[in-house]
């Protein structure tokens, strides 16, 4: 009798999940904290190697590139609004294509959202906690993860709009407190980088800030009570987080100078270590350090999202929730030997970390709506 009363919660709670709703509004904060991620950490350093004092430029193009991607995001979503992601790619590509199309995202997900994980154990055991083991780090962070994406979609964006107030005062207090040492005469001279460089940079900003916003077509637009004030949101969202990245790059290179900024590896946490006002307000670094853990959670929820329920999807099981746990699992174990260390990560970046995103977060949306379109003429 229990064991009846029980299962017929779950049923309901299950079905209550499944008619899950967020706002437009919760959607545009998820994407701007999902699009700052990882990037407010890491952009600085890679741009900046590659243009110097140019780089803030790379960003703004950044942003534009980001901007014809979010309409291509957006003209996807809306090809059945109705349905999820991977729900789409069976319509248009067939059942079986479809599904083979789908663990190939998970595969990216889970990958990607391992070094995610990497890159915090990393950051916290050599700039905060340097005598704990990094497994540590990463299996508190994973369960944290695991949490939330079992709680659901929606207390995930609730989430999402009570952290982003908490976001935006310690950003504004970062920006405040370091521009006292700002040297405009750092970002000059102005465009000395060549037309090679400056496309290779803008297209690295992009891969890391753009290409992967299509696993937001997970939740966009199925998932939102207004579609159409969500695609808006789409697009304000990636103008908001891109001018805050260029910021960033802007306050580090003219804090910091070219070479230590291009030479750190999280160079925006550099930047937070110079403030000092009076000296009595210092070394409070640790507000990017919340900062980045506000963003970088959204944004590895968002591929830890698509995995799982992109696994439901492909063993058309009823619910993803059961998912989570194993593949937490799995998340962080592939977290320890994605990289060996900083230097491989940083290496995978240059190198393969492009095309990789770049299948996945141009070339398969835009064959979406060319098969969409041919089979619409048929």
């Amino acid at each position: 009798m229990a064991l009846a009363v029980l299962q017929d919660a779950d049923r309901r709670d299950v079905f209550v999940r499944s008619k899950e709703k967020i706002s437009a509004r919760q959607f545009s904060i998820l994407a701007i904290l999902f699009l700052i991620g990882t990037p407010i950490l890491i952009i600085p350093a890679a741009v900046t190697s590659i243009l110097k004092q140019d780089a803030w430029i790379a960003a703004l193009l950044g942003i534009a590139v980001g901007l014809l991607l979010t309409k291509l995001y957006v003209a996807v979503g809306n090809l059945h609004a109705e349905k999820s992601l991977f729900e789409t790619l069976e319509h248009v590509l067939g059942k079986w294509l479809g599904k083979a199309v789908t663990a190939a995202i998970i595969f990216f997900c889970l990958i990607t959202a391992s070094e995610v994980l990497f890159f915090i154990g990393n950051f916290m055991t050599t700039q905060i906690m340097r005598v704990t083991p990094i497994q540590a780090f990463n299996i508190l962070f994973a369960i944290v993860v695991v949490i939330g994406i079992r709680k659901g979609i929606e207390p995930l964006a609730r989430s999402a709009e009570l952290l982003f107030p908490v976001f935006v005062l310690l950003f504004i207090v970062l920006v405040v407190f370091v521009s006292p040492q700002i040297h405009m005469e750092r970002i000059q001279p102005v465009l000395e980088s060549d037309l090679k460089s400056m496309v290779w940079a803008t297209m690295y900003f992009a891969s890391v800030f753009t290409f992967t916003p299509f696993l937001l077509l997970t939740v966009f637009p199925s998932e939102i009570d207004r579609p159409k004030e969500a695609s808006k949101g789409f697009y304000r969202g990636t103008i908001i987080a891109g001018i805050v990245l260029v910021l960033i790059i802007a306050l580090c290179i003219t804090v910091l100078g070219t070479d230590m900024t291009a030479r750190q590896t999280y160079p925006s946490y550099a930047l937070a270590k110079k403030i000092n006002v009076g000296h009595f307000l210092q070394r409070i670094e640790i507000v990017m350090a919340i900062m980045w853990f506000i963003t970088i959670f959204f944004r590895i929820c968002v591929y830890f999202y698509a995995a799982v329920l992109g696994m439901k999807q492909l063993f058309n099981l009823k619910d993803y929730r059961s998912l989570a746990l194993p593949m937490g699992m799995l998340m962080v174990v592939l977290s320890l030997i994605v990289h060996p260390n900083v230097m491989h990560s940083e290496e995978y970046n240059r190198s393969e970390w492009l095309p990789f995103v770049a299948t996945y977060g141009f070339l398969l949306p835009l064959l979406l709506l060319i098969v969409h379109a041919i089979r619409r003429k048929q």
